[in-house]
């Protein structure tokens, strides 16, 4: 059985040192890395009455296994099963498997500077901690929002996808049933505790995992002509690959490309908000971060060179999954059904991810008071229950707007969080460059950092300028062009709530009008 999350200098070995760093010149290094992640019983409010302490306890209950598995079950959805024909079709074979090259690229540099901020603060909810100690407050109250409204979106389009998915096997039946049936399985899940939830996302995410293996195997003896392929009286080989040229459509769809794909890629960072509730982070999560990319790497770019050699790509993404086309052309029977067994548990196992990240950063919020401290209060079995609720309705929301406003409102809340991942990642490699540097400054050696980002500072550097270049560059894409504009207004209204929920609580405490801190942490 997992044991409650305590103190984490008690916890991690890497914050036994009580370093004092001087971050924001409010409080020591020590203080902030410590206090989010403090969960013991004994947290009251300012005013110290113990009548309103509240339990914020988290649990760590997940292991190696599973934090790789929550890693992957966030990023291979439906994008690989359904959506990679049609980006086969717009940059053609090789500019695709360029994008997507690029692409693993990015994440990769994310995570190897998520890597070192998440071993030294293993917290819940790290991000907008980590912007909100070494950029400003007001950006880490950006950041817990912008990465909230990902996965709230995110779970909506989950929903709705089961449903659909349902229908293939029960055509009569009205498809809010099984949208509903998702619903109350994902919440349950999650709801019991963290440790079923981490067991769950391992099986979902192994049965996505098993199914893209035996796609590259299979195609694979295709390609070599071990086993027959409907069209061709020979072994396919690569030949499709250039049978058109490198570029066929020239160089622009695939620069279009490799901003679609770092949206595919989102949701590696799930390491970071996992880490709190991780045993022994210091070795797990450098431990996920580099068998994350890898598998990524197979996953993504040898199902895709696969499908590009046995399917010309002219004809990849019409009417049909690649992968369907492939199973199809094999031999293999029921292969429709078998990917759709296979898709609804990607749904499944994105949603399951998408309401645990979603739910972690509105307990991370309240725990910071950045909302009423009631969201950070936890279970018997260390579960944020108010938090959970708080994200399915956010979820339940998006789920609405996405039937009765999809030409509106959804439209807007998509393109928002397309790209909030990206600045979710230009802030992670801002905070360990801003780390880095006055962890030096306070006099401690490199040597002291249980792991250390390879290569800084080119590394993290690097991570930040191609992570800001995905972002602006997407004004040169007419179809994304909405989105950039949308992510923009969005940011100036959030840092607009923050200023003024700042100038709200001084002049309530000015006034003494209402005594919030017994319920809601004032900020410094």
């Amino acid at each position: 059985m997992s044991q409650p999350d305590t103190d984490t200098a008690a916890q991690s070995p890497s914050s036994q040192q009580e370093p004092q760093i001087q971050t924001d010149g409010r409080r020591s290094h020590s203080e902030q890395v410590n206090q989010p992640a403090q969960t013991s019983q004994s947290e009251s409010s300012h005013d110290g009455k113990d009548e309103h302490a509240l339990h914020t306890n988290l649990k760590r209950g997940m292991e190696s296994r599973h934090l790789q598995m929550i890693s992957l079950g966030g990023v291979i959805g439906t994008g690989l099963f359904l959506s990679s024909g049609y980006t086969i079709q717009q940059a053609g074979p090789i500019g695709t498997i360029l994008a997507y090259s690029i692409g693993a690229l990015i994440v990769y540099l994310v995570m190897l500077t998520l890597g070192e901020l998440s071993v030294a603060m293993p917290v819940t909810g790290s991000f907008h901690v980590y912007a909100e100690k070494f950029i400003g407050p007001g950006t880490g109250f950006v950041i817990a929002i912008q990465y909230w409204l990902t996965w709230t979106v995110a779970l909506g389009s989950e929903f709705t996808a089961a449903g659909l998915l349902m229908q293939r096997w029960f055509p009569d039946s009205p498809t809010w049933v099984w949208s509903a049936a998702c619903i109350i399985l994902i919440f349950t899940l999650n709801a019991l505790s963290v440790r079923l939830f981490a067991e769950a996302e391992f099986w979902f995410a192994s049965i996505k995992v098993f199914a893209i293996c035996a796609f590259i195997v299979i195609g694979l003896l295709a390609i070599f002509g071990v086993i027959p392929i409907a069209g061709y009286q020979h072994a396919p080989m690569f030949g499709n690959l250039v049978k058109d040229g490198i570029f066929p459509n020239g160089f622009m769809p695939v620069f279009a490309t490799i901003l679609t794909v770092n949206f595919a890629f989102s949701g590696t960072e799930l390491i970071g908000v996992t880490a709190g509730e991780t045993r022994d982070p210091e070795t797990t999560v450098p431990k996920a971060i580099h068998t994350t990319l890898w598998r990524l790497v197979l996953f993504f770019i040898g199902s895709i060179t696969v499908m590009c050699a046995l399917i010309p790509w002219r004809k990849a993404g019409v009417g049909e999954s690649p992968f369907v086309l492939v199973f199809n052309s094999i031999g293999i029977p029921y292969a429709g059904d078998i990917m759709n067994f296979v898709v609804l548990t990607a749904v499944l196992s994105a949603s399951n991810s998408g309401l645990y990240a979603s739910t972690r950063m509105v307990w991370s919020m309240g725990n910071e008071g950045m909302i009423p401290r009631w969201f950070a209060k936890t279970n018997r079995r260390g579960v944020p229950m108010l938090a959970l609720c708080a994200a399915m309705a956010g979820g339940l929301l998006a789920l609405l707007s996405s039937v009765i406003a999809a030409s509106t409102v959804y439209l807007v809340l998509v393109a928002l969080s397309g790209l909030s991942a990206v600045v979710v990642w230009i802030a992670i490699a801002y905070c360990q460059i801003v780390f880095r540097r006055r962890w030096l400054e306070s006099g401690h050696s490199t040597s002291e950092l249980k792991y250390r980002t390879p290569g800084y500072p080119y590394v993290s550097w690097a991570a930040f300028i191609l992570c800001t270049a995905s972002f602006v560059l997407v004004i040169f894409d007419v179809e994304q062009r909405f989105a950039l504009v949308a992510e923009l207004v969005f940011i100036v209204a959030c840092y607009g709530a923050y200023f003024l929920q700042q100038w709200v609580r001084k002049r309530k405490k000015a006034t003494g009008a209402d005594d919030l801190d017994t319920l809601w942490v004032a900020r410094d």
